[in-house]
C-alpha cells in the first residue's frame, strides 16, 4: 500500500477547485474528513470495506459545518465539496494498491 503523502494531497485537492488555499487550510480540511471518519467509527479496523461505507454527501455536510464553525478558515463554502471529492479520490486511488 502507498502511503498517505498530505503534500500530494493538498495539491490534488487545491487543484480540484482551481484554488491555492495554503497548506494549513488545507490541511485542517483532511483533518475534518478524518475526525469524520473516527465520529463514525470508520477508523475500526475490525470492520470491512461494507461495514464502512464513505458517503460524499455526509462527509461534505460535516466539513462545512466545522468550516464555518472556524471564523478564521480560508475556505470558500462552494469549494468544500471539490477539496473533500479529490481527498477521497486520492485515498481510494491509494486503496488500490493494496
Amino acid at each position: 500500500m502507498k502511503e498517505y503523502d498530505e503534500t500530494l494531497a493538498i495539491k490534488r485537492m487545491n487543484k480540484a477547485v482551481g484554488a491555492d488555499y495554503a497548506d494549513d487550510e488545507v490541511l485542517n480540511v483532511i483533518d475534518m474528513i478524518w475526525d469524520y471518519y473516527e465520529q463514525n467509527g470508520m477508523l475500526d479496523p475490525s470492520l470491512g470495506d461494507d461495514d464502512a461505507s464513505t458517503e460524499l454527501a455526509d462527509i461534505v455536510e460535516y466539513v462545512t459545518r466545522m468550516v464555518k464553525k472556524d471564523r478564521r478558515s480560508q475556505i470558500q463554502p462552494e469549494h468544500i465539496e471539490g477539496l473533500v471529492a479529490a481527498e477521497l479520490a486520492y485515498e481510494a486511488e491509494l486503496a488500490d494498491f493494496d
